[in-house]
């Protein structure tokens, strides 16, 4: 008995220590992964979310003191407007892009790889210029001396310069050509992976091209359509250089208020409480995606 003890002690010895070298090269590589996304993500959001619910002071500085403030400040009606116009831009922004980037995706998918490659290349080489330069460039172009205009008079169209610059209008236009190849790099990445024998089955069994794409096409890149929905629709949300460039302050969403609260107007508390705001909702739309992902799964099995 002492020797057949003394072999099963060795013998889970050995398997610890196996274990243990396994484990190790896996801690290795989800180690510093971890201890970045602590550091530079989960804190300062921990960091944000105390903030939120301080007293700004009288010099405008953070006071240690309890508050829900700020949070019943966002229920104020200029405030709230803010966040609907906001809310509903980004909707616009990402049906806009759904609706442009979708049938260039098809059409790129549907070439050989190599010309695919081209085409996703035309659609990246705009992002290695400075986006300073490209919403410069919308302000040139609208401009009431700027062409558009000029068209539009010579055309007799119009018969005096039309105000485009610092609109809704032009920054709804500035985020979607911004925001476009989010759209377009998922949807293509999805329909790639569509099996050209499901289209041909469908074909052969007398399904017109519209069906085929609304019964076939259309529910198996869904994926790549949600993905697209939370990769335009969060940045579009936030963002203010946009706003700031082709509004020129006159046009005013979540992002331009959290950036002045945190800069000038230095009300740190509401500013975070806003910055929560944006992060409940990435959050629900990520919650929203990891159960469909999940859903998927089940339907693939």
């Amino acid at each position: 008995m002492g020797k057949k003890d003394a072999c099963r002690s060795q013998g889970k010895t050995r398997r610890q220590r196996d274990l243990r070298r396994r484990a190790l090269p896996a801690l290795a590589q989800a180690g510093p992964v971890s201890l970045w996304m602590i550091l530079f993500v989960t804190l300062p959001m921990l960091y944000i979310i105390y903030i939120s619910f301080m007293c700004r002071g009288v010099c405008g500085d953070v006071v240690c003191e309890f508050t829900t403030e700020s949070y019943a400040t966002l229920l104020d009606p200029t405030y709230f407007k803010v966040i609907l116009k906001s809310m509903k831009v980004a909707a616009f922004t990402t049906v806009a892009c759904l609706v442009l980037g979708y049938p260039f995706a098809y059409y790129i998918a549907r070439k050989p790889a190599d010309k695919a490659a081209r085409l996703i290349m035309l659609i990246m080489i705009p992002f290695w210029t400075n986006s300073l330069m490209r919403l410069n460039s919308w302000l040139l172009l609208f401009q009431t001396s700027g062409p558009v205009n000029n068209f539009l008079q010579w055309a007799g169209l119009t018969d005096k310069p039309i105000m485009f610059v610092y609109t809704d209008p032009l920054v709804m236009l500035g985020l979607v050509t911004n925001m476009l190849p989010f759209a377009v790099l998922p949807l293509y990445s999805s329909i790639e992976k569509l099996q050209n024998s499901l289209l041909e089955a469908s074909s052969d069994l007398g399904a017109t091209p519209r069906e085929t794409f609304f019964r076939i096409t259309l529910p198996l890149t869904f994926p790549g359509i949600f993905s697209a929905v939370i990769l335009v629709f969060i940045p579009s949300l936030g963002i203010y250089t946009v706003s700031d460039m082709l509004g020129g302050g006159k046009v005013l969403y979540i992002g331009n208020i959290i950036k002045n609260q945190f800069g000038a107007i230095r009300n740190w508390p509401l500013g975070a409480a806003l910055s929560v705001l944006l992060l409940v909702i990435t959050g629900l739309l990520i919650f929203l995606y990891t159960r469909f992902a999940k859903l998927e799964d089940m339907e693939v099995v």
